[in-house]
């Protein structure tokens, strides 16, 4: 049972913080199509302290994608406090620390995976976040840094010791990064250790692996990333898939263009046009995936700069595709 503040869920599933993909209109359509629960990008605590208006603007939460958790990362105690508190200030169900993230100049930092090298300061910095808010603080972490200092059981351990309401747990090293096997049978030692809700992260991509997650780690949650990029119905498919042993909704060309085109229209309200058909460019490969001509259809999207424009060649492309009759 996933069971942190006002939220209570069996079998949560989650839409991962990813930089650059889950701001506020893709987290909308995630929630739309089924996601119990999303979370902003992570949000450099040095930038929310220091008063950078992009950095602040990766807070905007709408009251439609709710319960909605906002993380944050950084190495240094006072400014993840000072970040933690102008999070607070949104009203987000959750704030989650990224102690997580592999990538090298934030690793550098001692911030995202970093933590792990030292779990004693991890615990301080922790402990100061939870203390200086009112709101549940969760964790998402990793295995450990490498192979050999796979220290998962004692972070956990430390950070429901500070009061941390839930972890997940990326079930890889930081030196893997996203490549090979994670290891899904830490899941199980973590929730031995703990009592408090344990989720499992790391190469769900489907249906199929949320339920197998669930049946051989006995998690609390399933957070998927890079699976529901360009593919925000797999929520969908996963809800029908445990309630019903089976996927009983197909999604055909229709449906996936047009929730393309609702997912850039929440784009342009919340940040404007031209920059929300510039950023939506990345979504197009997994929207139009496996379609007929989908390459010479995106290579026209890339050249355009107004919603309009848009709408005008994926609707054109719906046409095209529905008439299209195969020879056989």
């Amino acid at each position: 049972m996933f069971e942190v503040g006002k939220i209570k869920l069996d079998k949560a599933i989650l839409l991962a913080p990813m930089e650059n993909v889950t701001d506020v209109s893709f987290r909308y359509i995630c929630h739309e199509l089924g996601a119990d629960i999303v979370y902003t990008e992570f949000v450099n605590s040095e930038g929310l302290v220091r008063k950078n208006k992009k950095t602040h603007s990766k807070l905007k939460i709408i009251d439609e994608e709710r319960p909605v958790g906002i993380q944050i990362y950084g190495g240094a105690i006072e400014s993840m406090i000072g970040a933690a508190k102008i999070a607070e200030e949104e009203n987000p169900e959750i704030i989650d620390i990224n102690a997580g993230c592999w990538v090298k100049n934030v690793v550098g930092c001692g911030a995202g995976a970093g933590l792990l090298k030292d779990p004693e300061y991890m615990q301080k910095l922790v402990k100061g976040v939870v203390d200086a808010v009112s709101i549940p603080v969760t964790v998402k972490t990793r295995l450990g840094m490498d192979s050999d200092s796979i220290k998962i059981v004692e972070v956990a351990k430390r950070m429901e010791d500070v009061g941390v309401k839930a972890i997940t747990v990326h079930c890889r090293t930081r030196v893997m990064g996203h490549k090979g096997d994670p290891d899904w049978s830490w899941i199980a030692k973590v929730k031995e250790a703990v009592s408090i809700p344990v989720v499992l992260n790391g190469n769900v991509l489907t249906a199929e692996d949320v339920k197998r997650a669930f049946d051989e780690t006995n998690a609390d949650g399933v957070m998927i990333a890079r699976g529901a990029i360009g593919n925000p119905w797999v929520f969908k498919e996963i809800k029908d898939l445990l309630a019903n042993g089976y996927i009983s909704t197909s999604f055909d060309e229709e449906l996936k263009i047009k929730t393309c085109l609702r997912h850039l229209q929440h784009g342009v309200v919340s940040k404007g046009e031209k920059r929300a058909v510039l950023e939506h460019r990345k979504f197009y490969t997994g929207y139009l995936k496996a379609f007929y001509n989908a390459s010479q259809v995106r290579q026209a999207l890339m050249q355009v700069y107004e919603y309009r424009e848009v709408e005008d060649i994926l609707l054109k492309y719906l046409e095209e595709l529905i008439s299209f009759k195969p020879a056989v």
